[in-house]
């Protein structure tokens, strides 16, 4: 079936709705495939916006570089596309548009082009991992159900969202800031900062609905991002263990944000980080809902926060709302959404085979749908005029019964062959969470983080200095992390 967002569904059975927010991956290089076998209609008899097999971008010299389909014995399969795109403002308006001035209708013809013009200077910079024999077409190769099957399976087995965008046509930090709050303050690039607005998670605790954001392994980098949570109580900060004791035990909040691992050898799918890994993660988040005693009231959404420079080929609309009244960076109004991303919608209450998308004559589904959902649920204001203009998630829930079957029942989670390219270069992420958590006021601690070279060294001081602050805070003495840790 093909669900739009105009009735209201059974929210009111979903007493948890939890988020999964990866990393930099489009929507059809991760599941544009997902039903092209079936002429792009799902089971259900819903029509599908994936891709045909025809679609193609023109390389530097005027040739065509067809979409093709990545297959078991595709070189560094789980590494595609072989080294980090360009995902900034000026380089996702120069892959929408052509070239970097966005002054017509976009036709996402400058994919090819602009990869071709960041591995120019990636091969270059140690700094950077490049595949051996990556080449810009390497952009246009995408993932199948048959590479991708946990998520592939989930998005077949309950809701897939072929038209949600990331919410800026930018990198992660803005995005990431729409998700949790609706709205980036005018910023549009990923310099270490803190969101002064209010976020999703001040506003659940000023209404006394309940909250946790899990770091991975780590504490998590979105604590240190908003400055209304960076002091609310330990509570509310918690681990990846310690979501999956909760599910298990039936005690998650109301409302759980999941960050993946920041590291270059995490399970964030970053690219040209591990894609398997991300599978096992998000298996893991499924499996821990779907065997606890709350997954009959349980909404799992799996998203992506930007596309990563990744080829899509549907042209994000216009007519966005902006948030609020900041002046954005490069002149942008924040009336245009960014590239389509990946959107899985996971819950009993869920039809297998839906294709989910918002009415056709609003707003499309974008980050801020989920605080929509949230703020319906629970009957909170909106944050920014962003979020009160979003459609929810509700109408997914079409189902009064939960179901009992498992869509993964018999799926084997896939494993990378070969080693990680990017292993010894600390992610742009890990970096911002030790700039941030520098910061905070540890006594007798020097805020200049000590000289750190690998992932080890960015995640050991951000532990022990976070956990020297915890313990600054509760009256203990601090213990301060004072050098590099293997």
């Amino acid at each position: 079936m093909t669900t739009t967002t105009t009735p209201t569904g059974n929210l009111q059975a979903i007493d948890h709705i939890v988020l999964l927010l990866l990393e930099n991956r489009s929507f059809d290089q991760m599941l544009g495939f997902l039903y092209t076998a079936a002429g792009n209609v799902s089971p259900s008899g819903a029509p599908f916006a994936g891709l045909t097999g025809q679609e193609s971008n023109l390389d530097q010299d005027g040739n065509p570089v067809v979409v093709s389909q990545a297959t078991s014995s595709t070189p560094n399969l789980y590494y595609l596309p072989g080294a980090d795109p360009g995902e900034g403002y000026i380089a996702t308006s120069s892959q929408l548009f052509g070239n970097s001035t966005p002054s017509r209708q976009p036709n996402n013809s400058g994919f090819v082009t602009d990869y071709a013009s960041t591995l120019a200077w990636e091969t270059k910079d140690p700094g950077w991992s490049v595949l051996p024999g990556t080449g810009p077409s390497d952009i246009m190769v995408m993932y199948t159900p048959a590479t991708v099957p946990v998520l592939s399976g989930l998005a077949r087995g309950f809701a897939v969202c072929d038209q949600w965008f990331c919410s800026v046509p930018t990198e992660t930090m803005p995005n990431r800031a729409f998700a949790c709050s609706a709205t980036s303050q005018g910023h549009m690039d990923d310099k270490t900062r803190t969101f002064t607005s209010p976020s999703i998670f001040g506003l659940l605790s000023k209404h006394g609905v309940s909250w946790t954001i899990y770091g991975y392994d780590s504490p998590p980098l979105t604590r240190m991002t908003f400055t209304d949570i960076t002091n609310e109580d330990e509570s509310h900060f918690a681990l990846f263990a310690d979501f999956k004791a909760a599910a298990a035990q039936g005690t998650l909040p109301a409302f759980s944000f999941l960050e993946p691992s920041w590291e270059s050898t995490g399970n964030s799918q970053h690219p040209n980080y591990d894609v398997a890994l991300g599978e096992q993660l998000i298996y893991d988040v499924y499996n821990a809902l779907r065997t606890g005693p709350a997954w009959a009231g349980t909404l799992l959404v799996v998203a992506y926060d930007e596309h990563g420079g990744c080829y899509d080929h549907v042209a994000p609309p216009s007519g966005a709302t902006p948030p609020d009244d900041n002046a954005g960076e490069y002149g942008f109004d924040f009336t245009r959404f960014g590239v389509r991303v990946p959107a899985v919608l996971v819950s009993p209450l869920i039809s297998a085979g839906t294709v989910f998308r918002a009415a056709p004559d609003g707003a499309p589904l974008d980050h801020t749908s989920v605080l929509k959902t949230v703020e319906t649920r629970w009957g909170l204001p909106a944050l920014t005029a962003r979020d009160a203009a979003a459609p929810s998630l509700a109408a997914a829930l079409t189902l009064s019964t939960p179901r009992t079957d498992d869509p993964l029942a018999g799926v084997s989670v896939p494993v990378a062959d070969g080693p990680n390219p990017s292993a010894d270069l600390p992610s742009h992420l890990l970096q911002v969470h030790a700039e941030l958590v520098s910061r905070l006021p540890v006594p007798g601690s020097p805020h200049t983080p000590p000289p750190m070279v690998n992932s080890a060294d960015f995640t050991a001081f951000i532990r022990s200095r976070t956990s020297a602050w915890q313990q600054a805070r509760a009256g203990k003495p601090a213990q301060v992390h004072q050098g590099q840790t293997a």
